[in-house]
């Protein structure tokens, strides 16, 4: 926190406009904290609140409107791309998608608050091809909820963070100590979880000619095709595979258990 102050205080907006665009393309950076200590620094007259607001909100939408865009060429790759940190890209994709599915489109408004959609909610509404205009609406609420609420924080209790920080210096080998064993404690858990779940990374793939080849040939006697696209890229109306059924990705886990071993079941998605 007293880093990104003597940042601010010294570079001003130019600092809060890089840390607020990175994290709205996806760069893990700390922008909420970044959003505090400019609210603080308005409070203590280093920098002017309403030129904060207009440069955060003006880097947060840059930012958000860039993947968007992307979103809408490049739909799924760069979805994947940054969910690859993730346990299971497609999950996390799906998890972001019934997002959008179960509480609408407005979800943008509120995107930025949930970690894991936050920045997977722009590039998911261009993939779905929302239009340009609503999407700047909804995202323009949405950042300025976020900003407000960040940068209101920091001011309304500047006192309090000044105290907290000289609080912070003082036991400041204590705080370094506990923070090394939290992140080792992390990359732990993140090589368990990865060790764990190892078998679903390898997934039997099959090429689109082939799998068209044996259903002209007449193999597909004893085969099941299934659609498990998510929510938002699938509607009825939508066209299949000739003989494919339709499956709803969340639950094909409990569909699928009772299925006789012996078939030959091909999964296809977005």
């Amino acid at each position: 926190m007293t880093e990104i102050a003597s940042l601010l205080e010294k570079h001003g907006y130019a600092v809060l406009a890089l840390i607020v665009f990175l994290e709205a393309v996806g760069v893990p950076v700390p922008a909420a904290l970044a959003l505090v200590a400019a609210g603080a620094a308005s409070a203590w007259n280093h920098l002017r609140p309403e030129m904060v607001l207009i440069i955060a909100l003006s880097a947060m939408l840059l930012g958000d409107t860039l993947l968007f865009i992307l979103g809408r060429y490049t739909g799924w790759a760069l979805l994947g791309f940054l969910c690859r940190i993730a346990l299971n890209p497609e999950s996390c994709i799906l998890r972001s998608a019934e997002s959008f599915y179960r509480r609408g489109r407005t979800t943008l408004m509120f995107a930025k608050f949930i970690p894991g959609i936050n920045t997977l909610a722009p590039p998911l509404a261009g993939s779905m091809r929302m239009g340009l205009g609503q999407f700047l609406r909804l995202d323009f609420i949405g950042a300025c909820l976020y900003t407000l609420a960040f940068t209101g924080f920091g001011y309304l209790f500047s006192g309090f963070l000044v105290a907290a920080a000289k609080g912070v210096e003082t036991i400041g080998r204590a705080v370094e100590w506990l923070l090394l064993i939290v992140v080792m404690g992390y990359v732990a858990y993140r090589v368990y979880l990865y060790w764990k779940h190892r078998k679903y990374r390898v997934v039997p793939r099959v090429q689109v000619a082939e799998l068209a080849g044996r259903l002209a040939s007449g193999e597909a006697v004893g085969m099941i095709v299934a659609d498990v696209r998510s929510h938002g890229y699938y509607d009825p109306g939508a066209m299949r595979i000739k003989g494919s059924i339709r499956l709803e990705p969340n639950n094909l886990r409990a569909t699928v258990k009772d299925w006789p071993r012996d078939q030959q079941i091909y999964l296809y998605c977005t």
